[in-house]
């Protein structure tokens, strides 16, 4: 900083500039998710421990509400003037690109743990003659109830373009359709698992090494397409109330990104572990 002639500093001028960031303001939801996630993992531990589940129920409601008023603000702040410039909008997409990039390593670690298992078998406690699937676990038939599910999501993943392509194309009735259509399907196959579980030959609490592995990988899976689902149900009320157009959608867009995302993995869940995996399979 320079200074005038009697040595007192001067005054820094403007460029003239605006700067092209949102600067957002103060707000409580950051701090409250944390505690409402913290809350959540301790009531895990003390339903898995102890069989109360009063705090996890409470760390729910907390993260669903701060889910619910945080991404209200962001609506706010997207309809207002002049807040989402472009290089936020650029920001956005590299945030939506990592995020999706952490799911990816999220699910690694699942598909590490079952071929750590599956071409090693020596690894698994407590068996008598190395094999995959351990001795006396019976599988389910991957060409029947997972082959509808890979149908729905793969049937899914095209109503989701097409929408898409719509809102490109200023097609408001092809986007309402396509979104609709893919709610609809998500929630199909929410409900084909949660019949798959309903009837599974094993079960996850003292069932070993397998199912544990199952549970788990196909169990979050599960849980990221509820959450699409509620990620396109949202979109698609939006899109209902002509908050999207052809040049401004990107709400949509990480929509359908997750989307995509969550079909590829099932694609992965579907060939190694009901596929390839396959032991002796349930009959019926």
């Amino acid at each position: 900083m320079s200074s005038d002639s009697h040595g007192a500093p001067a005054i820094p001028m403007s460029s003239g500039l605006k700067q092209p960031y949102h600067l957002v303001d103060p707000s409580p939801w950051p701090v409250v998710g944390a505690l409402g996630a913290g809350m959540t993992v301790l009531g895990i531990i003390f339903a898995a421990h102890f069989g109360s589940y009063s705090l996890l129920i409470a760390g729910l409601v907390v993260v669903l509400g701060v889910m619910f008023f945080w991404w209200r603000d962001v609506l706010k702040e997207s309809r207002a003037p002049g807040l989402h410039t472009a290089v936020v909008r650029l920001g956005l997409r590299y945030g939506m690109t990592l995020f999706i990039a952490s799911e990816v390593m999220f699910f690694v670690s699942f598909f590490w743990a079952y071929f750590n298992f599956a071409l090693f078998p020596e690894h698994v406690g407590g068996a008598v003659t190395p094999m995959w699937p351990p001795a006396g676990v019976v599988t389910f038939d991957p060409f029947r109830l997972p082959f509808l599910n890979t149908m729905i999501l793969l049937l899914s993943g095209t109503t989701v373009t097409w929408a898409h392509h719509s809102l490109l194309e200023g097609n408001r009735k092809g986007l309402i359709t396509g979104l609709a259509l893919t709610v609809a399907l998500g929630l199909s196959f929410t409900l084909c698992q949660a019949i798959e579980y309903s009837d599974a030959p094993f079960h996850f609490v003292n069932g070993g090494i397998y199912p544990a592995v199952f549970f788990l990988a196909t169990g979050f899976h599960g849980f990221h397409v509820i959450i699409g689902t509620c990620f396109l149900a949202v979109c698609l009320v939006r899109a209902i109330r002509g908050d999207f157009t052809p040049q401004r959608h990107f709400g949509f867009e990480a929509a359908a990104w997750y989307w995509h995302f969550v079909d590829v993995v099932w694609l992965f869940l579907f060939v190694c572990i009901y596929w390839w995996g396959q032991g002796p399979v349930l009959a019926g």
